[in-house]
C-alpha cells in the first residue's frame, strides 16, 4: 500500500520541475493524479508514461490564472475520480527585471499565476475536500517567501503572500479536518531556475556562486521537493497545519556563509 492509496489529488504545473516530480511520485505513492498544466502535449505525455506503470492520471490544460479554467479542471478531476483529497498549488511563474521596469499588466500577470490560483483552487475545491473527510492542500513557496531576492520583486512579493495565505487556510478550514502547509524550496534545477539564470552574463558561474552560500553546496532536485510535499499530503504529517517548511540544503541558516571546499553530499 502506498501512502496515497486511494487519494486524489490535483496538482497545478504538473508539467515540469517541481509538479512533474511530484506527480509521479504521488502516482507511485497510489493516488490518482489529475496532471493540471498549461502544455496539454506535455500533460499527455507523461500521463502515457505513468498509465503505462498501472497508475490512474487525467491530463488537463488549465491557465490557472483564469478562474474558469480553474473551477473546470477541478470538476473534471471529480468526474473522472469521484472524488478529491489533496490539491497541490504548485503553478508559478517569474519575471527577472527592476520594480520601476514592470508595466503594471506584468505585475497583474504574476500575481495571478502565483497566488490568486491558489485562492481560485482552494474556492473550487473545497466542497470536495471537506466530503472527502480529511483534506490536504499544499502550496509550493520559495525561500524568497523568507527574504528578497534581486531583480525580482513581484515574484518574491508572491511568494510572501502565499506564506500569509497558507495559515489562513489553516485555520479557518481546521474544523473542517482540512490541512494546510506550504513547502519553501531553495536553489532547485527546475526550467524556472534556469530562466531566471539564463539572463545572465554566465549561467554556470552564477549558479556556482549562489552554491557557495548554501551549506550543503548542491542544489536541489525537484524529487527532494516532491519528497517533502508527500510528506505534507499523507498521514505521515498528520499533526501539521499552518506551517511553512524550508528544504533549502541550509541555505537560510545564516546571515552570511561561504562553502569553501567540497562537502559530503556533492558526488
Amino acid at each position: 500500500m502506498g501512502r496515497l492509496e486511494g487519494k486524489v489529488a490535483w496538482i497545478s504545473g504538473a508539467t515540469s520541475g517541481i509538479g512533474e516530480a511530484t506527480a509521479r511520485l504521488f502516482a507511485h505513492e497510489g493516488a490518482k493524479v489529475a496532471l493540471v498544466g498549461r502544455r496539454l502535449s506535455l500533460s499527455r505525455h507523461i500521463a502515457a508514461e505513468l498509465k503505462a506503470e498501472g497508475a490512474e492520471v487525467l491530463p488537463i490544460a488549465c491557465d490557472v490564472s483564469s478562474e474558469r479554467q480553474v473551477r473546470e479542471s477541478i470538476q473534471r478531476t471529480v468526474k473522472e475520480f469521484k472524488r478529491l483529497d489533496v490539491v497541490v498549488n504548485n503553478a508559478g511563474m517569474v519575471h527577472v527585471k527592476q520594480l520601476h521596469q514592470y508595466t503594471g499588466k506584468e505585475w497583474d500577470h504574476v500575481m495571478a499565476v502565483n497566488v490568486k490560483s491558489m485562492f481560485f483552487a482552494v474556492k473550487h475545491a473545497m466542497r470536495h475536500l471537506r466530503r472527502a473527510g480529511r483534506g490536504c492542500i499544499v502550496n509550493v513557496g520559495s525561500i524568497s517567501s523568507f527574504v528578497g531576492q534581486a531583480l525580482t520583486p513581484v515574484y518574491t512579493t508572491s511568494k510572501h503572500a502565499i506564506v500569509g495565505l497558507t495559515k489562513s487556510i489553516a485555520l479557518d478550514y481546521a474544523a473542517d479536518g482540512i490541512r494546510a502547509n506550504c513547502v519553501c524550496p531553495g536553489i532547485t534545477d527546475t526550467p524556472m531556475l534556469r530562466e531566471h539564470l539564463n539572463v545572465l552574463p554566465d549561467p554556470e558561474a552564477a549558479l556556482a556562486g549562489r552554491l557557495r552560500r548554501v551549506p550543503m553546496g548542491v542544489v536541489l532536485t525537484p524529487h527532494d521537493v516532491a519528497k517533502t510535499i508527500l510528506f505534507l499530503s499523507c498521514d505521515d504529517s498528520s499533526g501539521i497545519t499552518g506551517a511553512s517548511l524550508i528544504i533549502d540544503a541550509g541555505y537560510l541558516s545564516a546571515a552570511e556563509w561561504e562553502t569553501k571546499n567540497r562537502t559530503a553530499f556533492q558526488v
